[in-house]
């Protein structure tokens, strides 16, 4: 099966990562920048077509609403990883993220961006009822996707169990938490489990972690966006155990 992906970075990132997976790549008729001849590089060193098509050839393969730059590729569907293997080549201390119905794909995607960027292991999603790997999450991810292991599990509640046989503390981001997060110990083997967008964590997955870590926001703000949780505490994980040596 196959699928559209948009957005400069999102297209160019599948040719430089998985260019045999690129069936064609269709650029907007006229356009001429180095943006756009990075991506046309790139699809000349992975020998994938291009094409040009009108404007409104390529808003129509992007899809309605979509921000698409100029560019769409067609590619094969993006695969998951398996779930043990990602635990198994997780690093040492681990560093994980599960998502717990997340529904937005450009948070889902923004999610996994972070996750990459601050070393995590993996991310890991509810096979049903979630947002998955799609033409959204990976232009959000800026490709990221494309090269980082995310994984689904059939049952969050239970996967969280594994982890913690596996001696990974699991740790829940939700407003009001306590201590904040800055006030635990992540330099442990650690995942953090995040809730879906408004609603936050569901009441088993609650029940089912070591700690609920908060973080604070200033009068007049409501919450912080879930990806932006997530970024802050990834950081928050990696600063402690960098100043640990």
């Amino acid at each position: 099966m196959s699928q559209w992906i948009h957005g400069m970075y999102a297209v160019l990132e599948a040719l430089r990562v998985s260019p045999e997976k690129v069936r064609r790549v269709v650029a907007v008729t006229g356009r001429a920048d180095a943006r756009l001849g990075q991506v046309i590089e790139a699809a000349r060193i992975g020998r994938v077509p291009v094409l040009r098509q009108p404007l409104r050839s390529v808003e129509r393969l992007a899809g309605t609403g979509a921000v698409h730059q100029g560019v769409v590729a067609l590619m094969a569907e993006a695969g998951y990883a398996d779930a043990e293997e990602v635990l198994e080549r997780a690093g040492t201390p681990a560093l994980l993220v599960v998502l717990d119905g997340v529904e937005d794909p450009h948070n889902l995607g923004a999610v996994i961006r972070s996750a990459a960027a601050f070393g995590a292991g993996g991310v890991f999603l509810p096979a049903h009822r979630a947002a998955g790997l799609s033409p959204g999450s990976l232009k959000a991810s800026a490709g990221t996707a494309l090269r980082f292991p995310v994984a689904r599990v059939g049952n969050v509640v239970a996967f969280l169990d594994r982890l913690k046989e596996r001696g990974i503390w699991v740790v829940g981001l939700d407003q009001g938490g306590q201590p904040i997060w800055d006030g635990f110990d992540l330099r442990q083997p650690i995942a953090l489990v995040l809730g879906a967008e408004g609603k936050g964590l569901r009441r088993l997955a609650r029940e089912h972690c070591d700690a609920i870590l908060g973080i604070p926001v200033g009068p007049g703000t409501e919450s912080l966006n879930l990806s932006v949780a997530a970024g802050v505490a990834l950081f928050e994980a990696v600063r402690q155990r960098r100043s640990a040596g």
